[in-house]
């Protein structure tokens, strides 16, 4: 007697997913083509108009995800702010001495900054925020408590002397960080960033492996 082995039934997609999934999608399209927009013109220049022809919909796609352009502007921050602790958590994953981590974690922030439109936008939003008539995300607050872990390891360690305080070399190295790719992206559209970026670890770290 022959046997016939049964294939399990696929789950069929209900329209109703399909339907999600095409509105996610849509909005990552509104996300990066708002993302590109801001980065390149600014938030006072760009029009929702702009976000819809970048992201090939209607406008009408645009208000389906969004109530105005500042509620965009709110999105790709936060997105911005996602995508901050994610090099963070890459970076701690390594188990880097703590010196080398914080100098890895601006390297490969500035590689980011240098090469994502979203990390762009997010950097250059949080320079126009006057601009933008709604709640901003507080700028850099966990990248700087980031930090300043983990230069309280190194000092656990005997890498950073006991008698610094870790709080305000957190504040400067952040501050010397975000000051410096703006400088890099208005002289040199961040092309020299990495290499402005060395140049604070060198000055500002101590000596790291």
């Amino acid at each position: 007697m022959s046997r016939h082995l049964q294939t399990p039934a696929r789950a069929k997609t209900t329209p109703r997913e399909l339907k999600q999934e095409r509105a996610s999608r849509t909005r990552r399209q509104l996300l990066d083509a708002a993302a590109t927009a801001f980065a390149e013109k600014g938030f006072p220049a760009v029009t929702l108009q702009d976000i819809a022809d970048l992201a090939e919909v209607t406008k009408g796609a645009v208000y389906f995800h969004f109530m105005n352009k500042e509620a965009v502007a709110v999105a790709v921050t936060e997105e911005f702010y996602t995508q901050l602790p994610t090099i963070g958590e890459s970076v701690t994953a390594r188990q880097l001495p703590p010196l080398d981590a914080v100098a890895e974690l601006l390297l490969q922030t500035a590689v980011a900054l240098r090469d994502n439109p979203v990390m762009q936008a997010g950097a250059r939003l949080q320079i126009e925020r006057n601009l933008v008539n709604a709640d901003m995300p507080t700028p850099f607050s966990e990248f700087t408590h980031l930090i300043a872990e983990l230069l309280g390891q190194a000092q656990d360690e005997g890498t950073l002397r006991a008698d610094t305080d870790v709080a305000p070399m957190a504040r400067v190295v952040v501050a010397a960080f975000f000051g410096s790719q703006h400088i890099s992206w208005v002289q040199h559209n961040r092309e020299d960033l990495t290499e402005r970026v060395q140049e604070i670890i060198d000055v500002i770290l101590p000596h790291h492996t």
